[in-house]
């Protein structure tokens, strides 16, 4: 077992503190268009932070955490693409100001960290007390693969989440953005913006990404402080990575049965490993090496035959996917 130090995990909480807080500092202080070439910068300086730490890690871990690490960072930026789609989605929905974005996908970001900090350490937990949860996560990827194949040319109903629901009961709404703000006074009386909005949709999203992706990464990694460092520094590019491909998600056609097919994989990787376990060592495993592979050629064929695909046809368009059917009434209003 990796042994990870109290310092340690201060150190590297600390950091993502600290980058999180540089997002917020700027969001908040300079609300503005994010451009291309900001963009672009951000992108590369979280990417390359991303992999100065896997370095390091490697450097100090050794070479199988090292592999795990960048195993699972590469699952966890492959699934958080499929996020982009559904940020697009909730953007357009409520109609979010250009200058506004920014705010709304750092505190969204914020969210997920906080709910996938607390799914990773019950995770971590189940499975260090229970073998059969390897089944349980393996039998739950394999699900939502099929599910997200099955309906991966439908968008999810941002309005029909429960979270947004229970939101729109609780907090009367009002119609103005009011500055960014997240409340406001309407006829003296105190309102949500329809900003508060935007971060509870999102957040409910992000509830549901990772109810997947932590049983993903998981399946690469056993470790929790991997599990979480993955998955920190794949949210941290996230924002900026929003501003820089929005405008390119529509050519990635495939994405959806890519992500599939990996959760797919993940899933099976998982069961084989609590088979090895529970049932019979002699049950082959699938190594991380092995998954890496599998996974990074997955994802380059997948992008690949997406740009052929609209490059042949320009007028098919990506879809998010997602794990339930439309509403009848939401298919007639796509036609």
């Amino acid at each position: 077992m990796l042994e990870v130090s109290g310092l340690a995990w201060a150190g590297t909480i600390g950091i993502i503190v600290a980058l999180l807080a540089l997002d917020l500092t700027l969001a908040a202080l300079r609300p503005h268009k994010v451009g291309f070439k900001e963009a672009v910068a951000w992108s590369v300086f979280y990417i390359l932070v991303a992999i100065a730490f896997g370095v390091v890690f490697t450097m100090l871990a050794g070479g199988e955490y090292g592999t795990e690490y960048f195993a699972g960072y590469i699952v966890e930026k492959s699934l958080s693409v499929d996020n982009l789609f559904v940020f697009v989605i909730i953007m357009t929905t409520f109609a979010v100001p250009e200058e506004h974005q920014h705010k709304a996908l750092t505190f969204g970001i914020v969210l997920a960290l906080i709910m996938r900090a607390i799914f990773i350490m019950l995770g971590a937990t189940l499975l260090s007390l229970f073998s059969f949860m390897f089944l349980v996560f393996g039998a739950l990827l394999m699900f939502t693969a099929v599910q997200l194949f099955r309906h991966r040319d439908e968008e999810p109903d941002i309005e029909d989440n429960g979270v947004v629901k229970i939101a729109r009961r609780m907090f009367p709404i009002s119609d103005d953005y009011d500055g960014g703000r997240l409340f406001t006074r309407d006829a003296g009386k105190r309102v949500a913006t329809p900003l508060f909005l935007v971060l509870v949709a999102i957040g409910g999203i992000d509830l549901l990404f990772a109810l997947d992706s932590i049983p993903a990464v998981f399946g690469v990694t056993e470790e929790a402080y991997i599990v979480f460092t993955a998955n920190a520094f794949a949210l941290l590019g996230l924002r900026a990575l929003y501003f820089l491909v929005k405008g390119l998600l529509d050519r990635l056609v495939y994405l959806s049965t890519g992500l599939a097919i990996i959760l797919a994989f993940i899933g099976v990787k998982l069961i084989l490993h609590w088979a090895h376990v529970d049932i019979s060592t002699s049950v082959p495993e699938i190594s991380t090496p092995v998954s890496l592979a599998v996974i990074i050629g997955i994802l380059v064929t997948v992008t690949v035959a997406s740009l052929v695909k609209t490059r042949n046809d320009p007028g098919a368009k990506a879809k998010p996917g997602s794990l339930k059917a439309s509403k009848p009434r939401d298919r007639a209003q796509d036609k």
